[in-house]
């Protein structure tokens, strides 16, 4: 009777030395993918990196303007009696070129009927303006403006 009670399938150490074939290593498709995704993982990484890089030069170079025209602006009065006219100039590298506008402001100063108030004072209004080249070829400008009290010219 015991005969009749056979086992169906492979015998167990059969279809276990099957199974530890199958996972001794990668096959050639795994190996693919998982190079592709880690290349579209790096190229992506690599972009967004070098993106950085480059808005991280526009951002210093942008700051730099800023230091520029904020100094022309102090500049302007300080240095010499305020006038109207128009200065232009360089920084010492040449990188960065500032024009400062200075004109009368008078509109500016009315009374409530709507006369300037008579002083010896005048009010004027200074504008500055800074260009400058990035490196990759694109011309870039900052403009700063301030009201400035100075001597009403005769």
């Amino acid at each position: 009777m015991t005969s009749g009670l056979r086992h169906a399938g492979p015998s167990p150490s059969r279809g276990h030395v099957r199974s530890a074939s199958r996972e001794r290593g990668f096959t050639l498709i795994e190996v693919v993918v998982a190079f592709v995704l880690l290349a579209l993982v790096l190229g992506v990484s690599f972009e967004i990196f070098s993106r950085g890089m480059a808005r991280s030069a526009e951002l210093d170079d942008r700051a730099r303007a800023l230091v520029v025209a904020q100094s022309r602006l102090a500049a302007t009065g300080a240095e010499e009696a305020i006038k109207e006219g128009v200065a232009s100039g360089a920084t010492d590298d040449a990188r960065f070129q500032w024009t400062v506008t200075v004109r009368r402001a008078d509109e500016l100063a009315t009374g409530a009927d709507g006369k300037a108030p008579t002083s010896a004072y005048a009010l004027y209004r200074v504008d500055v303006h800074v260009a400058w080249r990035t490196g990759d070829g694109r011309d870039q400008g900052l403009d700063l403006a301030t009201l400035s009290v100075g001597p009403k010219p005769t």
